[in-house]
């Protein structure tokens, strides 16, 4: 039985379990987590602030930030914001928030105090104790709240921004029914156990990080190894120093520790891993048999997004398959086809990928027009097309939003990525439309070369050509030493011609 609250999550752990460690520091235990986070709901409580209430968290990567969500959102609703942020955008986020108060570390430096007190917002200060994710909080005005103590499975326990592309970007809001749902179908996917430990990489304003890493490895009563971030300079030694069970990572990660593979081999093989797991773009179906040959693990790829509190989809642990370049099984919630019409689809067309369960968001805040699109028929469509194979495996063919229109032919970007992934010399490919006058668009490609390896953009093309359709083949291929990245490591596909002053 799923807990349907963080606190009953929490409850489920042995008291004298690692929850939350960190390199070179003593862990903090179950008993710890569960009493730091009565004793942080009591201090909000103190300051006015209950369950309802948005504070905003601007901490760096590591176990603080892992152990104030958890025990923050115990009582109160989280809104994790990225520490690299600039004045201007801390100014849209704390404000379209409505944040109550904004929690930073202290003596550390970030642009959020200083946009906090010109719009009137408490700062509140972490002070770390000396256990990995052990902290107090201080400051803020004496205060009371109308919804004090702990949350309930309806209120809402994290609010993030949808990464919007080109439009003001959407409030999220998940509730701990929709977080604790998730955070449960990961760990029965991953069959996470007390002896699991996952060495989180993934930034931790980021669903992937706070879902797969730290929710659902708490939901198996393991422990999350919170990490700075990802630095593909030490990957190696925290994998030897923790000997993790596994870690989640999306796909640049996987394919950047690759890279380090090789000079790495005597750890790999003293520490090894039960699993990898890959989530939140796709991954290469060649990068997905190298990572599982160099580790001789099973990789694992998953599909989730924000509104779904993450999984969606997951490729099984063995003895299931795992099917490089497709995103699995129904892994949480229903999972369908629909047409443009709102009919769903039999097993083979291609159409709408949709969801519904009970770790779907249940709409956008504040915002009709975007979920009268979102919603049909009680399902929620995810802006991503594809359709399930005969074993009831799902395949992504890209976002809709992605397609490239060529003339009156549609190319999914992500099948030309899995085939210039294929060529020998190749590390990284990602296509993308450019505009152009008479087609309305082009397909261009950016890609990273294997260290010490050529390969001229005509030969490119013409291996390309062997297996893709005349009009799929990329009409310009441009060599970069990396492809621009979002802040949670996402490569940007939409915009990229313009970004890289590429036209037709």
């Amino acid at each position: 039985m799923t807990a349907s609250t963080i606190a009953a999550l929490l409850a489920a752990g042995a008291a004298d379990r690692p929850a939350i460690r960190a390199p070179e520091r003593p862990s903090l235990s179950y008993a710890g987590l569960r009493a730091l986070a009565e004793r942080t709901v009591a201090g909000l409580n103190g300051i006015g602030i209950g369950r309802g209430d948005r504070v905003a968290i601007v901490l760096p990567n590591g176990p603080e930030m892992a152990a104030a969500f958890v025990a923050i959102a115990c009582g109160a609703t989280t809104a994790p914001l990225n520490p690299a942020y600039k004045d201007e955008e801390f100014e849209f986020y704390l404000t379209d928030l409505k944040a109550k108060a904004l929690i930073a570390l202290q003596g550390w430096e970030t642009p959020a105090r200083a946009v906090a007190q010109r719009l009137g917002v408490p700062v509140v200060e972490l002070v770390p104790g000396e256990t990995a994710g052990d902290f107090s909080l201080s400051g803020g005005s004496k205060g009371s709240t109308a919804q004090p103590g702990q949350a309930g499975p309806d209120d809402v326990a994290l609010v993030l921004h949808t990464s919007g592309t080109t439009a003001r970007p959407k409030i999220v809001p998940l509730t701990h029914t929709n977080v604790t749902a998730s955070a449960g179908n990961i760990a029965r996917t991953l069959r996470l156990g007390q002896d699991d430990a996952c060495l989180n990489v993934m930034p931790l304003f980021h669903i992937h990080g706070l879902m797969a890493a730290t929710l659902a490895s708490l939901a198996g009563g393991g422990a999350v190894i919170c990490t700075p971030g990802f630095n593909a300079l030490r990957f190696f030694a925290l994998l030897d120093a923790e000997r993790p069970s596994w870690y989640t990572a999306v796909p640049t990660m996987h394919q950047t520790i690759l890279a380090r593979a090789e000079r790495n081999a005597e750890i790999i093989a003293r520490a090894p891993l039960r699993f990898i797991r890959s989530s939140s773009a796709s991954l290469p179906a060649q990068a997905m048999k190298d990572l599982s040959t160099v580790f001789s693990a099973p990789v694992i790829e998953s599909y989730g997004m924000t509104e779904a509190s993450h999984q969606m989809c997951s490729n099984p642990l063995p003895p299931g398959a795992q099917k490089p370049g497709i995103v699995g099984l129904p892994a949480g919630p229903e999972v369908a086809i629909m047409d443009d019409d709102g009919d769903l689809l039999p097993q083979g067309s291609i159409g709408e990928v949709v969801i519904r369960g009970p770790n779907v968001t249940k709409g956008y805040e504040a915002n009709p027009e975007a979920n009268a699109k979102a919603f049909t028929k009680g399902w929620f469509r995810t802006g991503d097309q594809g359709m399930f194979d005969r074993d009831g495996y799902l395949m992504l063919t890209g976002r809709l939003k992605e397609l490239i229109k060529r003339g009156g032919e549609q190319v999914s970007p992500l099948e030309v990525d899995g085939v210039l992934s294929e060529h020998p010399a190749v590390a990284q490919a990602l296509t993308f439309g450019i505009p152009h006058p008479m087609l309305g668009e082009e397909v261009g490609a950016a890609v990273v070369l294997r260290e010490g390896m050529t390969v001229t953009d005509r030969e490119l093309r013409d291996f390309a050509a062997k297996h893709l359709a005349d009009f799929k083949v990329p009409r310009k291929v441009i060599f970069l030493d990396e492809i621009p990245k979002g802040a949670t490591g996402k490569l940007m596909r939409i915009g990229l011609a313009e970004k890289l002053g590429i036209t037709a």
